[in-house]
């Protein structure tokens, strides 16, 4: 039972039903003139209106990319070229994304009067903005402000920090996007399909009008100059289309999943000793929660609660694969080892909820045991 919908959403049925119908009719280039090919470009400037306003930004802001990493590689650094006379500096929350951390190092490299500064965030994983003086004193080339944080939900102030300087913010909303609306303050923003249940290998870079961007990277002879390849045209659609159902159904779900995470943030507490649960109790996306369990592996829990049938996240959310921990607890100063991040389909049930809080103190007391540490 997959409990870790913040990777990836199961396609939504919306951009099944989508996807299906244009791969037959959206497969031609839509550059070409002839009837095929302009029937491509339809579709595509529909699913560029489609997500414009689902998003309420305007069509010639988006553009579409291979990936939510492509869409924040190129709206971080494309903001930064045109900036480097007023500024040399990347700013960035110590909890952003991997994805804008290696953006920040490659550009260090790649400029050498790049530096990059991290600021710091509180004990629940919000940008600390008093304690943030590069923004106030020293204001950098480019910000980078999450919408909300991936790995405990936190929700960032992107607003105000995008007024405490005249830098243009990037900021990543892959992890919000479709399941709220997007904060203000933003020049340029990315968002990622197959985490509102869009198909993978689709991406949204958002640009707002007026902003100064240059692309970072070669170009390409393509519909949208801010793009490069050829354009995935029936993903596009079908990534519309599942954001256009998310957003009409976002109130419903959110609060159903709201009510089921917080019945798991007081029933770990409850059932497993030596736990604690991080990130904003409140002011927090509504379907994910992370929680540390003392002197338990993560590795070893994702691997027993997978063989009870409950697949879960741990270590860095953005670099699980290398079991690190996560440098986003790190940087809240809270437990890094032992951490589950537990996150909501849209169609998860209580039940199935109760199955795995059932199933943890048992999985956590065995890890304990075999370690010789009994429960308190």
């Amino acid at each position: 039972m997959p409990l870790d919908s913040a990777s990836a959403e199961p396609l939504h049925p919306q951009a099944r039903e989508t996807l299906l119908a244009a791969l037959d009719a959206g497969y031609a280039d839509p550059r070409r003139l002839h009837h095929d090919g302009r029937r491509a470009r339809l579709l595509l400037d529909n699913a560029r209106e489609a997500v414009a306003g689902a998003l309420d930004v305007r069509p010639d802001e988006v553009t579409f990319t291979g990936s939510g990493t492509d869409a924040v590689h190129r709206g971080l650094l494309g903001l930064l070229g045109p900036r480097l006379r007023h500024g040399t500096a990347i700013a960035h929350g110590a909890v952003e994304h991997s994805s804008v951390l290696h953006a920040a190092a490659w550009a260090s490299r790649t400029w050498p009067q790049v530096s990059v500064a991290s600021l710091p965030v509180d004990r629940l994983g919000r940008l600390d903005l008093a304690a943030a003086p590069e923004l106030l004193t020293s204001p950098p080339a480019v910000i980078a402000v999450q919408s909300a944080n991936h790995e405990v939900g936190t929700r960032q102030p992107v607003a105000e920090a995008a007024a405490l300087t005249d830098a243009p913010l990037f900021m990543d909303a892959c992890a919000s996007a479709g399941r709220e609306p997007l904060p203000q303050g933003w020049a340029a923003a990315a968002l990622s399909a197959h985490k509102w249940g869009g198909p993978a290998g689709v991406g949204v870079l958002l640009v707002r009008r007026g902003t100064r961007w240059r692309n970072p990277f070669p170009a390409d002879d393509r519909i949208d100059e801010r793009g490069v390849g050829f354009e995935n045209v029936p993903g596009a659609l079908a990534a519309a289309a599942a954001l256009q159902a998310v957003v009409a159904e976002r109130e419903e779900v959110g609060v159903r999943q709201r009510s089921l995470i917080e019945w798991v943030r007081r029933r770990v507490v409850e059932t497993v000793p030596d736990v604690e649960v991080v990130g904003d109790q409140d002011d927090r996306l509504p379907h994910l929660v992370t929680f540390s369990c003392l002197y338990v592996d993560g590795e070893a829990l994702v691997h027993e609660l997978d063989a009870a049938g409950y697949g879960v996240a741990s270590g860095s959310a953005c670099t699980a694969s290398t079991l690190e921990p996560s440098h986003v607890l790190a940087a809240m100063g809270v437990l890094t080892h032992g951490n589950i991040r537990l996150s909501l389909a849209r169609d998860t049930s209580q039940a199935q909820v109760e199955g795995f809080l059932t199933a943890l103190p048992g999985v956590v007391a065995g890890i304990r045991g075999r370690l010789g540490i009994g429960e308190a």
